[in-house]
């Protein structure tokens, strides 16, 4: 697997109930060799629209490939109470579970599997906290960005939030997920230079406050990056002071050596107004390909409406409402056990919580999608069993699993299953898409979804279906656990 150079090294990333769980699962001195299913999935947040994009798995993988314990970190956990048996188990632990996932940049709806492992307990229990917090934060700026872009209606955007990221590993990580969910490059360093992502940027309000005039600011940076002349021009007043010190310098220090200005970048006031008036004066002085650029705490809604109000505005530069997740803080993921094995048989298994919404779908699952043959649509996702084939069917009855009385029967479709082989018996057998390839899937894939399903206020409920047999499962186990319950 090529390496992307994003540190990944975090075998302890875990919460210490994980540890504490696998750290017991033990007879006397042998380790639990129970076989066991779990589902890391994400539930539904109205602020996220109403589907997700995945990322982060490349990462993941590495961080799974490079699972150990040193001696160290062995001795720490020793203190902690783990016992002697646990830690030798972690000293020669192979890792051997297999594990399949959606391809990073698809578009995933609430309660389906993006990633599914089968494996020993103890090594389940142990990545818990890897996985979620790994896929949960990539997942999250992918999908922010993804969001960002479609409101830019094609305008480029570009992350420009290392700043004010939570860290380095989240800036270039954010980055890396921002690509994937369509902006057209990051201003962060690291992340173009190590993951060759396009680089993207422009002179700091600073840069022009060191020099005795803005003239002399912007004819200094010029000089510098003639190829790359990105001038900020509202330091002192965009109209009246930046523009016509901007348009000066484009006359006197590009034009002569041959060059054209790449853009100027407005950070401040009414956006969507100085925008017009910007792009109105370049024009006007002979500029009409110098890009207008907009920055200033901008997110989807923000781009949205400067647009409804006539912007002109060719690139959006995001900064942290796009690194943090802006109003969405956090990833909804969950990891859940979805069924254990006896004798090689996997037994479906529930959690039947007070909250509806934390009942998971229990047993091994497949994820398929499917998709109308004439306008490439997709039509609905379906969950089965692993033992059921959807790809070979000519025409399929879909119902509504919570109000089963909601049919429809689709043909003229083919199904695609999702889900792909990553781990076998703990080696990685997947390869790892680049990630322009990832970017352009994630851009297709999302093509492929209606526009009620885009919307980003009360968008189309996109149905995610259980087959006959899998509903049956699940209802079967929520009917018996109530009656156990009643009867204790």
């Amino acid at each position: 697997m090529k390496n992307s150079q994003v540190n990944t090294k975090i075998s302890m990333m875990m919460d210490f109930y994980s540890a504490a769980a696998a750290a017991h699962a033990f007879d006397g001195e042998a380790p639990d060799e129970r076989i066991v299913w779990f589902d890391l999935s994400f539930r539904k947040d109205p602020r996220l629209g109403g589907f997700c994009v995945t990322a982060g798995l490349e990462q993941a993988a590495q961080a799974l490939e490079e699972l150990s314990f040193d001696e160290e970190e062995l001795s720490y956990l020793s203190e902690q109470g783990c016992p002697a048996a646990f830690t030798d188990y972690l000293r020669n632990m192979r890792f051997s579970c297999d594990i399949w996932a959606v391809p990073e940049g698809t578009p995933v709806f609430p309660n389906e599997p993006v990633v599914k492992v089968r494996g020993p307990a103890i090594q389940t229990l142990l990545i818990e906290t890897l996985l979620m917090q790994t896929m949960n934060y990539q997942s999250l700026i992918a999908t922010k960005a993804s969001r960002i872009v479609r409101a830019a209606q094609g305008r480029r955007v570009v992350e420009f939030g290392a700043r004010r990221a939570h860290g380095a590993s989240a800036a270039v990580c954010g980055a890396r997920a921002a690509y994937i969910g369509g902006c057209a490059g990051t201003t962060c360093v690291e992340a173009a230079m190590t993951l060759s992502i396009p680089r993207y940027g422009s002179m700091t309000h600073n840069f022009v406050e060191m020099f005795d005039s803005e003239y002399e600011a912007f004819k200094a940076y010029a000089k510098a990056f003639p190829d790359q002349c990105v001038l900020l021009i509202d330091t002192f007043g965009a109209l009246r002071s930046g523009l016509p010190n901007a348009i000066r310098v484009f006359d006197e220090v590009l034009a002569p050596m041959g060059k054209r200005p790449v853009g100027v970048r407005i950070d401040s006031g009414d956006l969507a107004y100085l925008s017009k008036r910007v792009r109105r004066t370049l024009n006007e002085a002979g500029y009409p390909d110098c890009d207008v650029i907009a920055s200033n705490a901008l997110d989807e809604h923000i781009i949205a409406e400067m647009i409804r109000n006539g912007a002109r505005v060719d690139t959006f530069m995001v900064g942290e409402k796009l690194i943090t997740g802006g109003d969405v803080s956090y990833f909804p993921g969950v990891y859940k056990l979805v069924a254990r094995e006896t004798d090689g048989k996997a037994e479906p298994v529930l959690q039947l919580s007070e909250n509806v919404s934390k009942i998971v779908t229990p047993a091994p699952k497949l994820l398929w999608r499917l998709y109308d043959m004439e306008t490439g649509k997709a039509v609905a996702d379906l969950l089965t069993t692993e033992d059921e084939d959807v790809s070979q069917e000519k025409e399929y009855k879909l119902f509504d699993p919570d109000y089963t009385w909601k049919k429809k029967t689709v043909t003229n479709f083919v199904a695609r299953q999702l889900l792909t082989p990553v781990f076998e018996d703990g080696e990685c057998v997947y390869r790892f898409p680049s990630l322009d390839e990832i970017r352009s899937y994630c851009a297709q894939q999302t093509d492929a979804l209606w526009e009620e399903v885009l919307r980003f206020e009360y968008p189309h409920n996109y149905y995610v279906d259980l087959s006959q047999k899998l509903w049956d499962i699940k209802n079967g186990l929520i009917e018996k656990l109530r009656s156990d319950a009643a009867a204790e």
